[in-house]
């Protein structure tokens, strides 16, 4: 891996951890559940000798502090910004992966003025999203986990039993037999959720959501994507459908869509070469030449 560099900045009121490697334009990593920086190594080394790479640990996780408050999306949002500022640029191209393809999904839409290009990996549109969550049975039920999760207490106890045996179980990928799937980082994503009151502060992500909502943050959006947007999906994903990819032409005014076979949920890291490759060409790639 390149040299890697662990920053402490201070945004939004907490301290947030955050990787960085390499120079030039700012490539941002967002993670999610229940990972943090570390499940982007493969792309941190394959980007840094081209862009400045920030992989954060967000909210509540890892080494980020883990505040009572803050787990709605306008707030994850705003943490997003002010790292971006703290950093020391305006504008950044934005990478997300399940909740933080989710943030990085709502502040492409909210503040398309600090968003140079926008990558997702196996997240769908948060509209598309809540369209499937309403009509489509299928995905109903790959979604019904998040109902236990908001609930009290429960959601903690059952992800601590025999050492956090369901987030290993969950965290594997859709060929048990893959030979660049790294079964060793499960230990450190364990260890990280782990620690003292982050269980709690990851599950109220989905609390805030249940409770909140948009929270009217996407009011007058029209929930457009304006920039070059690449949206890249493992189709073995057991946990959202591969056909809510392609709805999200209709919200966005330039997308891409990379479809890999044969790989789930957890698609930097089942196809490490694959999706860093297809990152470094779109980013790259200047602007005005991106077609969809």
């Amino acid at each position: 891996m390149s040299t890697v560099e662990h920053r402490y900045l201070t945004i939004n009121n907490i301290r947030m951890h955050c990787a960085v490697a390499g120079d030039g334009q700012l490539v941002l990593l967002l993670h999610g559940f229940p990972e943090f920086w570390y499940s982007w190594r493969h792309q941190i080394a394959a980007l840094a000798p081209h862009v400045f790479v920030a992989a954060p640990d967000q909210r509540g996780y890892n080494e980020t502090d883990r505040p009572g408050w803050g787990y709605s999306i306008d707030v994850l949002v705003a943490d997003v910004l002010e790292l971006i500022a703290a950093l020391g640029y305006e504008r950044a191209t934005l990478v997300g992966h399940d909740w933080g393809g989710a943030v990085a999904w709502a502040t492409a839409i909210t503040a398309p003025h600090r968003i140079e290009r926008l990558a997702i990996l196996n997240t769908p549109h948060p509209a598309v999203f809540m369209k499937h969550l309403r009509n489509n049975p299928r995905q109903m039920r790959r979604s019904s986990y998040m109902g236990f999760f908001v609930l009290p207490f429960l959601p903690e106890l059952a992800l601590r039993a025999n050492d956090y045996a369901l987030i290993e179980r969950v965290l594997q990928p859709a060929d048990p037999h893959n030979p660049n799937f790294d079964r060793g980082a499960i230990a450190h994503f364990k260890d990280a959720i782990s620690k003292p009151g982050a269980l709690t502060a990851t599950l109220n992500w989905y609390r805030a959501a249940a409770r909140q909502g948009g929270g009217g943050l996407f009011s007058g959006t029209g929930m457009r994507v304006k920039m070059p947007t690449l949206l890249i999906w493992g189709e073995k994903d057991p946990f959202l459908g591969v056909e809510m990819a392609a709805d999200a032409g209709a919200y966005c005014d330039n997308l891409t869509i990379e479809r890999i076979p044969g790989v789930g949920h957890w698609v930097q890291q089942e196809a490490p070469d694959r999706v860093s490759r297809l990152l470094r060409q779109f980013i790259q790639t200047p602007v005005s030449t991106i077609r969809p």
